[in-house]
């Protein structure tokens, strides 16, 4: 055979370039990756329950989540940690040839299955499904050189300043932000006050809620109009509570109107 393409060299360029031709052909068919998938993707599942400890949040939030997750389509394995400032993180791996996009999908249905079990605080706030990965790509920190600013304010910088425009760079999934919480309103209690006055915490927590509401109050001058009618004007109502002051003076409202019922005796100084 060999001697055949020796004594024909043609014959040899010939088939030499056809499976040139050939060869370049089929390559653009091949699925070639600049980057290929080395790592399995990572779905995390993450949720809070206010006020419950680590074993609490184990039983109720992610011993349901993960009776639901168990069996999706390509995956791994999962773990779930569970803190006592009541956050808890499901981490799902699967199968590095899958799609994270699919995997995600997937992790949301089984969550929406599990809801129906979970309390229904842990509903009302929310549970965020992402794609992410375990190991940090990158970590930044921000301090005040001069002393200036507390922890809570540099936090809440980053949430209004950075975080958005890290999370648009392509390639981010997730951007979180360590140490001091974003601004809030704590209200604490005393149980011996609670005790007397015959008030439990969700009742407390519900006439809150019932007084920290965004009113919509509508408009004046919107269609239908009669003839001659010119200008609208749009009504803005007091809404969410903003200051401490209001949330006394709330109080106050709530116990001098009819139909306190167990707020009755509700004061200001608990």
């Amino acid at each position: 055979m060999s001697r055949f393409f020796i004594n024909r060299p043609i014959v040899a360029i010939v088939i030499a370039i056809l499976m040139t031709i050939i060869g370049g052909v089929c390559i653009l068919g091949l699925p070639i990756a600049q980057f290929p998938n080395i790592v399995p993707p990572e779905i995390q599942v993450r949720t809070h329950y206010t006020g419950a400890d680590a074993q609490t949040i184990e039983q109720s939030v992610a011993a349901p989540i993960e009776q639901q997750m168990s069996g999706v389509d390509n995956m791994n394995y999962m773990y779930s940690i569970n803190a006592n400032n009541g956050d808890m993180r499901l981490t799902v791996n699967f199968d590095v040839a899958t799609n994270p996009n699919i995997d995600q999908i997937l992790a949301q249905l089984r969550v929406s299955q599990a809801a129906s079990q979970l309390p229904a605080d842990v509903n009302n706030y929310g549970i965020t499904v992402q794609k992410s990965t375990s190991a940090p790509l990158m970590l930044v920190g921000l301090y005040s050189p001069k002393q200036t600013y507390d922890g809570i304010f540099l936090a809440n910088y980053g949430y209004i300043n950075l975080v958005d425009q890290l999370t648009r760079v392509p390639g981010i999934s997730n951007v979180q932000v360590f140490g001091a919480g974003q601004y809030a309103m704590q209200m604490w209690v005393k149980p011996d006050q609670l005790a007397k006055l015959g008030i439990t915490v969700p009742e407390i927590v519900t006439a809150i809620k019932n007084q920290n509401n965004v009113n919509p109050a509508g408009q004046i001058g919107s269609e239908p109009v009669p003839k001659g009618q010119k200008f609208t004007y749009t009504v803005r109502a007091q809404g969410r509570l903003q200051s401490p002051e209001e949330s006394i003076q709330s109080r106050r409202l709530l116990c001098a109107g009819e139909g306190c019922g167990t707020h009755r005796s509700w004061r200001p100084n608990l």
